[in-house]
C-alpha cells in the first residue's frame, strides 16, 4: 500500500539503461531527446458528464502525415512534471514501444493532483447509469477516450490502456466503459478488493504498509500540482522497534500520530469488517460486458497486489468468456516487471533479465497487434508465466494450467509433511504466541515495508519457539506446484481471537552451490519463502461478522495462500511453517475477541496455539501438482 512511493519510483526506473549492459537499444538521455524532437505535448482540462474537468496530458507525435493509436493512462500519483515545456524523459509502458509512436496520454484522476472533483477510495461501480451524476471510474474513462478521438489529430480510431498498481484498478473500472474505440486493456497488479488486498489480509490490518503511505497520500481540497507535507516525520529506521515502542498499538497510529486528518486511512478504523464499505468497492463483479482484447499482468512475488492480480484475471475470465485475455506473471515484485532486469530478487538469482523480455516480446506486441497492426495473428498464448525454482518462461492454453492435479500434504508429529495422512491417534503441536514478542515478518532491519520478504531466507523465522516447522523428506523427484494453495488448518488457542500465518518454504540442499553475485549468503540450507498468507482468526467462517475462538476447542481454519508456479527441486525438501503474528507486515492480534482498532496495551495477551495432525484431526495444505 506504500502505492504513492513505489509508483513513483517506477517513472525513474528506466534510468538504469544507462548502463553499458542496458537491454534497451537506447539510453534514457537518447529516448528524452527523441521525445521533444518527435513529440509536441500539451495539456487540457477535458470535461466529464457531470461538469467535471480532469487534468490530462497528451503526447502527440509531431508528423502528422499519418494515424497514431491512443494509448493511455489514468493514475490518482501525479501526471508530473506539469508545464507543455516539460517532459517526462520516457512515456509509454516501455522503452521498446517508444519509436512506434503512440499518442501517449496521462490524466490525473477525479479528485487527484491537477484535476477537479472529490476523490474516493476504489470509486464503487455504478452499473446502471440513469443519469449525469451517475458517474465512476468507467464513465470517466468513456468520456475521456470520447474526448480524445474527437480533439487529438491524427489518432487511428484505436484507444489502449495501461496501469500498475491503483492506476491498474483504473485500467480495470475503464474496460468496462463498453467504449468502441477502446481496444486493449492491460490491468497491471490491479488493485481490486481493498480489504482482501492492500488495507487488511483477510481481516489483519496491514499496518506498516497503510501507516507508510497515508503520510504522502492525502485529501485534496482542490486541483494542485504542489505535494502536501507530511503529517508527521519517521526518524527510526528499524520498523519492528518502531512499530512495536513508538506506535505501539493499531490504535495509536491514529491517536498518536494521524489523529484523524486522514480520512482515507480513518476508514480503516470504522470499518474492521467486511461490510457494505469494501464490498462496494470490490471491481471483480463488475467485470464483465468487455468487448476488448485484455492483458492482466503480474508478479509471483507482489508484496502489494497478488490477490488483484490472479482475481482480476480470473473473474475477466469467467465473465467474458468469449474475449481474448491473456495472462503474464513473472518473478516480479510489485511493479517489477517495468524495471530493467528482473533477474535478481534479494538472494534469489532467476537466471535472466526476465523484465525487459516481457516488455519486448509480450507487452509490446499486445499493443502493436491490437491498436497499430493486426494483419498477422498474435503469437501470444494465453498464459505466459516463469516457473520458479527451474527458472523458465513456459506458455499454458489455460489457466489453471491443464495437467494439475490437487493433492493434500498433511502435517505429521515431529515436525514431518506428506503426501500421505496421518495415522496417529492423538498428535498436536503447540506454541506460545507472546504478541508483545510478535515474530517479524523479516530478518533484515527496514522501515517495517519490503518487497524482499516475499522470498526470503526463513531461517530466522525457524529457530524461534513460536513457530512450528513441518518438512517432507529429501525429494527423490522435481514437484512442480500449479495453481492456489489452500491450507486446511485444525486448530486450537487458549485465547478468543488468534492470527494465523501459513508459509510454504523452498528448503535447498546442504550442498546447495553459492553465488558470486551473493558472496555473503550461505545457500546450504536455505529456507526460500515461495508463499504466504495471514488470516484473523475470527473471521474464519464469515468475513462479515467475526466470531470468538472457543478456548481449547479444536476449530477449523482456512487459510487461501494464492497462487503458484514453482518447482521444488530433485535434493530440495517442502516446508511449512505455521505462527501467530508477522509484524510489523500485518498488526498484532491482543489474542481475545474484541475490535483491534480499539485495543490499549493491557488488551495484548499470551496464549497457547496448537495445531492437530492426527487420524481424525488433519491438518494440511491442499495444493495442485502439475505432472
Amino acid at each position: 500500500m506504500k502505492k504513492l512511493i513505489l509508483w513513483l519510483l517506477l517513472i525513474p526506473v528506466f534510468s538504469y539503461a544507462q548502463k553499458s549492459d542496458s537491454p534497451y537499444p537506447f539510453t534514457i538521455a537518447q529516448d528524452s531527446a527523441y521525445i521533444r524532437e518527435n513529440y509536441q505535448k500539451t495539456e487540457f482540462m477535458v470535461q466529464m458528464r457531470d461538469g467535471i474537468k480532469l487534468f490530462t496530458q497528451v503526447y502527440a507525435p509531431k508528423d502528422q502525415s499519418k494515424k497514431y493509436p491512443i494509448l493511455m493512462q489514468r493514475t490518482p500519483y501525479t501526471c508530473s512534471p506539469y508545464g507543455a515545456d516539460k517532459y517526462k524523459k520516457r512515456i509509454g509502458p516501455n522503452p521498446f514501444m517508444l519509436r512506434s509512436n503512440y499518442i501517449v496520454v496521462y490524466q490525473d484522476v477525479r479528485g487527484r493532483w491537477a484535476s477537479e472533483g472529490k476523490f474516493v477510495e476504489m470509486t464503487p461501480q455504478v452499473d446502471i447509469k440513469k443519469g449525469k451524476t451517475d458517474i465512476d471510474e468507467s464513465s470517466d474513462t468513456y468520456d475521456t477516450i470520447e474526448w480524445l478521438i474527437k480533439n487529438i489529430n491524427n489518432n487511428n480510431g484505436k484507444v489502449g490502456q495501461w496501469g500498475i498498481s491503483y492506476p491498474g484498478f483504473f485500467t480495470s473500472a475503464g474496460a468496462i466503459s463498453e467504449h468502441p474505440a477502446l481496444k486493449a486493456s492491460s490491468p497491471q497488479a490491479p488493485m481490486a478488493d481493498l480489504w482482501r488486498d492492500d488495507a487488511f489480509h483477510n481481516g489483519a490490518f496491514m499496518i506498516a504498509a497503510n501507516f507508510g503511505f497515508y503520510n504522502f497520500f492525502q485529501e485534496q481540497t482542490k486541483p494542485t500540482t504542489t505535494r502536501p507535507p507530511v503529517y508527521f516525520e519517521t526518524n527510526n529506521p528499524d520498523g519492528y522497534d518502531f512499530y512495536l515502542n513508538e506506535v505501539k498499538t493499531t490504535k495509536n497510529s491514529e491517536d498518536g500520530f494521524y489523529k484523524g486528518r486522514n480520512v482515507y486511512y480513518h476508514e480503516n478504523f470504522e470499518h474492521p469488517d467486511y461490510d457494505e464499505h469494501w464490498k462496494k468497492r470490490n471491481i471483480l463483479p463488475h467485470l464483465k460486458g468487455i468487448k476488448h482484447a485484455v492483458m492482466v499482468v503480474g508478479g509471483w512475488y507482489d508484496e502489494q497486489d497478488l490477490y488483484g492480480t490472479f482475481n482480476t484475471y480470473k473473474a475477466i475470465e469467467k465473465q467474458n468468456p468469449n474475449i481474448k485475455n491473456i495472462f503474464v506473471v513473472g518473478p516480479w515484485v510489485h511493479g517489477g516487471w517495468a524495471g530493467s532486469s528482473g533477474q535478481m530478487l534479494a538472494d534469489v538469482d532467476f537466471g535472466s533479465k526476465v523484465s525487459p523480455y516481457y516488455q519486448e516480446n509480450i507487452e509490446a506486441k499486445f499493443f502493436h497487434h491490437y491498436l497499430i497492426d493486426d494483419s498477422k495473428p498474435l503469437d501470444l498464448p494465453e498464459a505466459t508465466l516463469f516457473e520458479t525454482g527451474t527458472n523458465k518462461w513456459r506458455s499454458f492454453d489455460t489457466y489453471p494450467a491443464k495437467g494439475t492435479q490437487e493433492k493434500l500434504l498433511y502435517f505429521h508429529p515431529n515436525g514431518k509433511l506428506s503426501f500421505t495422512a496421518p495415522t496417529v491417534e492423538k498428535s498436536s503441536s503447540a506454541y506460545l504466541s507472546d504478541p508483545n514478542h510478535p515474530v517479524p515478518f523479516s530478518a533484515n532491519v527496514n522501515d517495517g515495508f519490503s518487497a524482499n520478504y516475499m522470498v526470503e531466507d526463513q531461517r530466522f523465522a525457524y529457530a524461534r519457539p513460536d513457530v512450528l516447522s513441518f518438512s517432507t523428506n529429501v525429494l527423490e523427484k522435481d514437484i512442480t506446484l500449479s495453481g492456489q494453495i489452500e491450507a486446511m488448518l485444525k486448530v486450537s488457542t487458549t485465547g478468543t481471537d488468534a492470527d494465523w500465518v501459513v508459509k510454504v518454504i523452498d528448503v535447498y540442499p546442504t550442498d546447495a552451490p553459492e553465488n558470486p553475485k551473493k558472496p555473503n549468503v550461505v545457500y546450504g540450507n536455505y529456507q526460500q519463502l515461495v508463499r504466504s498468507e495471514i488470516i484473523r482468526g475470527k473471521y474464519r467462517d464469515n468475513v462479515s461478522k467475526p466470531k470468538p475462538f472457543v478456548p481449547n476447542q479444536v476449530t477449523n481454519v482456512k487459510v487461501e495462500l494464492q497462487d503458484v508456479l514453482h518447482t521444488f527441486k530433485k535434493g530440495h525438501k517442502i516446508m511449512v511453517q505455521i505462527q501467530s503474528s508477522c509484524f510489523p507486515w500485518a498488526d498484532r492480534n491482543p489474542q481475545k475477541f474484541m475490535d483491534i482498532f480499539k485495543a490499549v496495551p493491557s488488551d495484548y495477551q499470551n496464549a497457547t496455539q496448537k495445531v492437530y495432525h492426527q487420524k481424525a484431526v488433519a491438518s494440511y495444505l491442499k495444493v495442485g501438482v502439475l505432472e
